[in-house]
């Protein structure tokens, strides 16, 4: 007998082949950590649905259930492609719990405030904001929070009851130093992210901490703030290259600084790693195709985006503030070696 046409299958023939009544299908699909099923039944209730082809009606669950059915994620720059992982991470957890994700970038010009208008009319069912701290006046965001909105902070602290979820921005730091160290590095620099980011300032720390417990203490010329661009990193490791004594060994906070820093190296004649090592936070393809291909931190910013949606969606009580720590790496490629 063949399969049923997709468009008209309904909750009631998924729950009849599965066995099931027609509300664990429903909240099988809906993750609802409150339902109590083992395994196996859950299982079975989603290999249903796949086999079908079934698909919730959203207009008539929304009409239900007075809820959107959709989730905002915003962030800076869609032309960033450190926000492409975050953003899968999130779509393929809006998908398992039948939820739509909106995905929307804000500048310095435009702000936030948009966005949070859309939580506050009830147009998402919550707001996943990845945007920099300075887009989100407290003034918008705390009487949603203080209504009871959904709203959960990316890779930066809230304050008062706005929740967050944190990468582990020290912990990267410091694998990074302790790379550059076991190399025999002593006189290494730091491309730091802008002074008022809370990630820069994360990874300022702990970059600072690590050379501290290698008995390292950088001069103070050795650390550049700048903004996380490919034009910051440039000009900051033209000025590294400037002093009297440059360093063997830089720190970028994030890719694009880095393919900054090496465009000032090659204008420069210096080669890297030859001359100069470098290795920066987070890993994209690009790293692997540049020349050389770049040593960097690979850290878990698709689990965060899945960690964020998850955040929304569970009636569970959370904590204020949670650190996705694993899987964190450090891909060595060709940017660093011992110094000359």
């Amino acid at each position: 007998m063949p399969p049923p046409d997709s468009s008209r299958v309904t909750l009631a023939d998924v729950a009849r082949l599965a066995r099931v009544d027609r509300s664990v299908v429903s909240r099988v699909m809906n993750n609802d950590p409150r339902l109590a099923v083992r395994a196996e039944t859950r299982a079975r209730v989603l290999q249903v649905v796949r086999e079908l082809g079934y698909h919730p009606n959203a207009a008539a669950r929304s009409l239900r259930t007075a809820q959107a059915g959709a989730i905002g994620l915003i962030i800076p720059d869609f032309a960033n492609p450190i926000y492409a992982e975050i953003i899968k991470g999130a779509e393929a957890a809006a998908r398992d719990s039948g939820l739509m994700l909106l995905t929307g970038s804000v500048d310095h010009s435009a702000g936030a405030g948009n966005y949070l208008q859309l939580l506050a009319s009830g147009r998402v069912d919550g707001l996943l904001v990845a945007a920099p701290g300075d887009q989100l006046p407290p003034h918008l965001v705390e009487p949603l929070v203080s209504a009871g909105r959904r709203l959960i902070l990316l890779n930066q602290k809230g304050t008062g009851q706005v929740r967050c979820i944190l990468l582990d921005d020290e912990a990267a730091a410091r694998l990074a130093a302790r790379h550059l160290l076991d190399l025999g590095h002593v006189r290494i620099a730091q491309i730091a992210g802008p002074a008022g980011v809370d990630t820069a300032q994360r990874r300022r720390r702990g970059f600072a901490r690590a050379l501290a417990e290698g008995g390292v203490t950088p001069p103070h010329d050795y650390v550049i703030a700048t903004d996380y661009t490919t034009e910051g990193g440039e000009a900051a490791m033209g000025a590294l290259l400037r002093l009297a004594e440059p360093p063997t060994a830089v720190f970028a906070a994030n890719v694009a600084s880095a393919i900054g820093a090496l465009r000032a190296a090659r204008a420069s004649g210096k080669a890297v790693p030859g001359d100069l090592s470098l290795v920066a936070v987070h890993d994209i393809p690009l790293a692997a195709d540049l020349r050389p291909p770049l040593t960097t931190v690979r850290m878990p910013l698709r689990e965060m985006g899945q960690a964020g949606v998850l955040a929304l969606t569970s009636g569970r009580p959370r904590p204020l503030t949670r650190i996705v720590r694993e899987p964190m790496e450090l891909i060595v490629r060709e940017t660093t070696a011992p110094p000359a």
